[in-house]
């Protein structure tokens, strides 16, 4: 079913209603999240939040927000590029969300027999509380680090040596988590050069385990969750079940999107539910297994309560 595809987003008529009934009568619900499931939850990297965080980088350079801040990254001296990206890394991995968005979709999944299919890389699942071994994140993870060669196929938590590089800038840690500039703080655009991160084995320089490049690292943990999804479609092949997509976009439609659409076209009892911000569609082939709601999921979700 890969094709071009011509969006012209609509709303089922009753949508909200409908996708209660789909809910409560499914016997599995499988979540396909993007992006935009993080962006209505307020991990925004533009504005005022990629302002507070990045003022002296902004003066600096003049980009205009995170994600090209990290392009720009790649040509700095390694300690300005781990001051950068620690930074990116803490506020994006190890702060919550300031919006209660992924605990609202959990509360209406959690006595369904689900499991989650995502492209997000923060860990939001997990600290809204679902389980972890009903997670698939395909793209990696922000508290992942790998070798950047790669010599061998393992990942190292960043935790640690993230904080360390972050108050080594000047930046406070609050008694919350979360990360503060104070105000009138000069901070500092590098980290000492004994935190940057060096490959255990083969002493090259470690690298985010991000999908960027066939460098990805698909560690043990990658492959055990690729094999619980793999086990969970095929249990769930002949049930009645729920493809709940979430805020997935068209950069990377063929892990969520496209798949989603094939096995509700070829499962007998499945559905589609397709909620997003100007882009709630299904194609014709199965529009009539298919409830699709145009908005911001935030919204959606707390009209569903």
């Amino acid at each position: 079913m890969e094709r071009q595809i011509y969006i012209r987003p609509y709303d089922t008529p009753e949508g909200t209603e409908k996708l209660k009934n789909a809910i409560q009568e499914a016997e599995a619900v499988i979540i396909g999240a993007g992006a935009g499931l993080s962006t209505s939850a307020g991990f925004i990297y533009t504005g005022e939040r990629f302002e507070k965080y990045f003022p002296d980088f902004i003066a600096k350079y003049h980009f205009e927000d995170m994600y090209s801040g990290g392009f720009y990254a790649m040509q700095w001296p390694a300690e300005e590029l781990w001051a950068y990206w620690s930074r990116y890394i803490y506020i994006n991995r190890y702060m919550d969300p300031p919006k209660p968005v992924y605990e609202e979709l959990l509360e209406l999944v959690k006595d369904k027999d689900y499991f989650v299919l995502t492209t997000n890389v923060d860990h939001c699942f997990q600290k809204a509380g679902f389980d972890k071994h009903r997670l698939f994140y395909t793209q990696g993870d922000y508290g992942l680090w790998q070798c950047s060669k790669p010599c061998h196929k393992k990942t190292y938590s960043n935790e640690e040596t993230v904080r360390k590089m972050v108050l080594a800038q000047g930046v406070v840690i609050g008694d919350d988590g979360t990360l503060e500039v104070p105000e009138g703080t000069e901070l500092r655009m590098t980290i000492p050069s004994e935190l940057i991160p060096r490959c255990p084995v083969c002493g090259e320089p470690m690298s985010m385990n991000l999908r960027a490049d066939d460098s990805f690292v698909e560690d043990e943990g990658w492959h055990m969750a690729a094999g619980r999804y793999s086990d969970f479609l095929r249990r769930h092949q002949n049930m009645k079940t729920l493809f709940l997509e979430a805020a997935v976009g068209f950069n990377t439609p063929g892990i969520v999107k496209y798949s989603f659409w094939q096995m509700t076209n070829e499962w007998k009892d499945a559905a589609y539910v397709c909620l997003n911000y100007g882009q709630a569609y299904a194609p014709d082939e199965i529009k009539s297994k298919s409830i699709c709601i145009n908005g911001d999921i935030g919204e959606i979700l707390s009209q569903l309560k």
